[in-house]
């Protein structure tokens, strides 16, 4: 009998064990974690390694005479071409392998290139201070596809929605209008103006297009959840979650009333009291959530409580776990800037007296702000490992931890400070941007002076 309960007793901890592996594989799917959800996971950390060895000695310098300032760095989605958005109305294409110059569109606008978006591996949009945005086919580069007329101001960035085919852009106007790329012609595409809203900067989509986030030069940042591109959204038609800053781990706990904006970016002077307007009533039903449903947040930079900052870059991690902001001062006497990383909090709040917001600070580091009135924009790299960063005349590579770790296996309790893997320094100019090719072991930068640099490890 005493055999019998050993027995007994390891087949109990042999069927707990097993039970517990299970449990944890099981968590680990969810979180979209595991080799059996992500078979490339071990070739990215090995992507990593390679990465935090790149040396400038290992960059490749590509520049022309003409073109001016570079704005972006865009490569297609099978990294076979690079794009550059320059000053000078002009947009530049290479091969980013062999470093060789494909094609010169020296008036591709009739103003400053802002931004770039491919479509697909061959479509792309270019948008321009000469308030257009400009279709491009890689197989005709002569001309373009079609013009899209709609904004009365600079447009400065362009989204896709691949499911639905429609094209997203914004404005200086404070417009973001959506153009359906299904019905294009070569006079243009039918468009609508989705949302408008005062001081934008930049506009984002998160990765399964379910949500849309707008940084604001206010200091505001805009979530528009549960997303619905056909529908048209007016001042006062869309419920309001919240309005509030982003907590820390030991703020969580402050109720949203606390920190009313005074000021909010959408909020006009003749619409009324709109950080007080209800939800209908179907919407206020436990578990449901409305469509298009807005959330206001002032996120919270390290030490600038006190200060207006002006969220200059916005990003969104590749598997939509946390947006990315390059925050400035708007005061004259401060000169630094921050890159912060914002997880997304599960789920979506549905009533409006939820004290949790969406946003929570995670990871953040002090940023030089050098060449002050000109945006740097940043970028993950495509597992969401790592960040290049501009950083004066070159760029940093971040991690969230010394080792390169996916966020959601080092999320501290406490915001903490992002980790320096790697500084690259090639240009002789403020760096303005730098991106990560989406299929090789290869990054760009580009600077003030128009010069663009592609770093890559010896083998």
């Amino acid at each position: 009998m005493e055999g019998c309960t050993k027995d007994g007793a390891a087949v109990q901890s042999s069927g707990a064990s097993t039970a517990g592996s299970i449990f944890w594989w099981l968590k680990d799917r969810s979180l979209g974690r595991g080799i059996c959800v992500d078979p490339a996971r071990d070739n990215f950390r090995t992507m990593t390694s390679l990465y935090s060895s790149i040396h400038p000695a290992d960059s490749v310098n590509l520049s022309t005479r003409t073109h001016g300032a570079v704005f972006n760095l865009e490569y297609s989605p099978d990294g076979s071409v690079l794009t550059l958005a320059c000053e000078q109305t002009e947009v530049l294409l290479f091969d980013p392998l062999s470093s060789k110059h494909i094609k010169t569109l020296s008036e591709a606008h009739e103003d400053c290139v802002n931004n770039i978006r491919f479509l697909d591996n061959r479509m792309f949009a270019t948008c321009s201070d000469d308030t257009t945005i400009a279709l491009w086919d890689l197989r005709k580069l002569n001309s373009k596809v079609c013009t899209l007329h709609g904004h009365t101001s600079w447009v400065k960035n362009i989204e896709y929605d691949k499911n639905t085919r429609l094209l997203v852009t914004s404005g200086f106007d404070g417009n973001v209008i959506i153009w359906d790329t299904n019905r294009c012609t070569e006079d243009g595409c039918p468009h609508k103006k989705f949302f408008h809203t005062r001081f934008l900067m930049r506009m984002r989509l998160t990765p399964d297009c379910s949500k849309m986030l707008i940084s604001t030069s206010s200091g505001y940042l805009l979530i528009l959840h549960e997303l619905d591109l056909t529908k048209s959204l007016e001042v006062g038609s869309y419920p309001i979650l919240r309005a509030r800053r982003t907590a820390s781990t030991s703020d969580m706990t402050s109720t949203s009333s606390e920190t009313r904006p005074s000021s909010s970016p959408c909020h006009n002077s003749d619409s009324g009291p709109l950080f007080e307007k209800h939800m209908s009533r179907s919407s206020q039903r436990e578990g449901t959530s409305p469509r298009n449903s807005l959330e206001v947040l002032t996120p919270e930079v390290p030490g600038e409580r006190d200060r207006g900052n002006c969220i200059t870059s916005l990003q969104l991690h590749p598997k939509g776990w946390a947006t990315l902001l390059r925050c400035s001062s708007n005061t004259d006497d401060q000169e630094v800037e921050w890159t912060c990383v914002y997880e997304f909090q599960e789920g979506t709040p549905v009533r409006q007296v939820s004290p949790r917001c969406s946003l929570r600070l995670t990871h953040y580091i002090e940023e030089a702000n050098v060449g002050r009135g000109y945006i740097k924009e940043l970028c993950f790299s495509p597992d969401g490992r790592m960040i290049a960063s501009p950083h004066g005349y070159g760029i940093r590579l971040l991690g969230f931890d010394s080792q390169c770790k996916e966020l959601v296996d080092c999320l501290p309790k406490e915001a903490g400070t992002l980790q320096e893997i790697r500084s690259l320094y090639s240009h002789k100019d403020v760096v303005l941007t730098t991106k990560f090719s989406p299929t090789h072991c290869q990054i760009a930068s580009g600077c003030l002076s128009g010069r663009v640099s592609l770093y890559q490890p010896k083998f």
